[in-house]
């Protein structure tokens, strides 16, 4: 198919030199975001293709195991389903569980579609398993495995190389609007790893005979960026001392001594630790932990008296939103915000809460974008028996020679916790077995 592949590959490159000659000009105007293209993305592309070629090995076998065991739990979910609506019906017509849930059970209608019907969304399902109603809590459960299902137990097979045997998916560079990677063919950033059907998807992905899998992530690296970049004291004191950062926070928060801070106190300060990265309300909250909102808005307040800092970083990423319409990256990277002077309250509240979230996601995006660009110099110079397979948001797995593992393990934390000097450390955990999800 020269006749096919030829002009395409022509046009690819026609195009790509006109795009390039007139951003280049632009580019030039904005000096700051050179480095990001220069320093960080065009060096990635070499690696990504790397990795994508090599591809990971998917144990086929085990995945239709999965599916049928999914199958199975799928069914009863429906048999369930179908003796508390007191009749059999479609699960998968919204249609038809609209007049279940609202016209037959009479539940309160929170919210409607476009179309003025009342709506079947999983977050009005959610809330309606909230307020004790056991149908929807069925429903959400069936919609999860249905989905792990169809994406990828069902379907990962199918997307075995029939030359290699193994899966290669395509990473983008460019579709995430903070600089993350995101992933197609098969998406393997959303796999979910809170729940055992999710880990157990993990498991189908094995390492060759003789190789080990090591999956190295980055520990909290958001809310050590967050204390980089508040340079609040509390938060930098905790992540310097190697102390349990939530379990600090709890401490400060609930106004107890370190030791004395319970499992639930502990589980509240690590809502609130990551509820106020993604900018989420005292209402958000409340529900999270279940309290109250005065409670939850009385927790937000203590917060932000303990950790002065990271309010002041607030309210100033918030002005500097309004007034410029981008924020940054440590590294230079820009995400721009629209709406961030919007009339509408709900929108300009939701570029005020990406404002806040951007500069912390988009910089571990940009501190593991340099680790990718620094392990892989280093592993083509060491001519190790090793090489990355896998890349997942704060994550990097790779597949070793059995005998190299350990070797291998303890450089791959160095060249990550390296990739960007902060005020305080970068903490990388590794793990090694024979399937991702025992590595991990």
């Amino acid at each position: 198919h020269l006749d096919k592949a030829g002009p395409y590959a022509a046009e690819d490159a026609d195009i790509t030199l006109r795009l390039h000659q007139a951003l280049q000009a632009r580019l030039a105007q904005t000096p700051s975001v050179q480095p990001v293209l220069m320093d960080i993305e065009m060096p990635l592309v070499p690696v990504l293709a790397r990795i994508e070629r090599q591809g990971a090995l998917v144990d086929a076998a085990l995945l239709r195991v999965q599916s049928g065991e999914l199958g199975v739990k799928m069914a009863e979910l429906e048999q369930r389903a179908y003796a508390l609506a007191g009749e059999e019906f479609n699960l998968g017509s919204p249609k038809q569980l609209g007049a279940i849930l609202y016209d037959k059970l009479g539940m309160p209608v929170l919210s409607k579609t476009a179309k003025g019907q009342p709506s079947t969304a999983e977050a009005v399902l959610d809330e309606l398993a909230e307020q004790g109603y056991p149908l929807p809590e069925v429903l959400m459960q069936y919609r999860s495995l249905s989905k792990l299902k169809s994406t990828y137990t069902d379907k990962l097979p199918g997307q075995i190389n029939p030359r290699t045997g193994r899966i290669h998916t395509s990473y983008q560079q460019a579709v995430a609007a903070t600089g993350r990677l995101s992933s197609s063919d098969p998406n393997l950033q959303n796999i979910p790893i809170r729940t055992a059907e999710g880990r157990r998807i993990r498991q189908a992905f094995v390492a060759s005979p003789g190789y080990k899998l090591l999956a190295a992530d980055y520990s909290q690296i958001e809310l050590r960026i967050m204390a980089h970049l508040a340079k609040d004291e509390g938060l930098l004191h905790a992540f310097r001392n190697d102390l349990d950062v939530h379990r600090a926070t709890a401490a400060e928060v609930f106004g107890v001594a370190l030791e004395d801070v319970t499992t639930d106190q502990r589980r509240s300060a690590k809502a609130i630790n990551f509820g106020l990265i993604y900018g989420m309300s005292a209402f958000g909250l409340a529900k999270q932990i279940g309290v109250d909102r005065k409670q939850s808005q009385d927790y937000i307040d203590r917060y932000f008296t303990r950790y002065p800092g990271v309010l002041a970083y607030m309210e100033r990423t918030r002005a500097q939103a309004a007034e410029q319409g981008f924020v940054e990256t440590l590294f230079g990277r820009r995400l721009y915000l629209p709406d961030i002077n919007a009339k509408n309250p709900a929108l300009r509240k939701g570029a005020e809460r990406t404002a806040i979230n951007a500069p912390m996601q988009g910089t571990a995006a940009d501190i593991i974008k340099r680790a990718m660009v620094n392990v892989d110099n280093w592993l083509s110079e060491s001519g190790l028996d090793a090489r990355v397979i896998l890349q997942v948001h704060d994550e990097l797995v790779l597949e070793v020679r059995e005998d190299l593992v350990e070797q291998v393990k303890d450089e791959i934390r160095q060249h990550m916790s390296q990739a960007a000097q902060l005020d305080v450390p970068l903490l990388v955990e590794a793990g090694i077995g024979a399937n991702w999800d025992e590595a991990h």
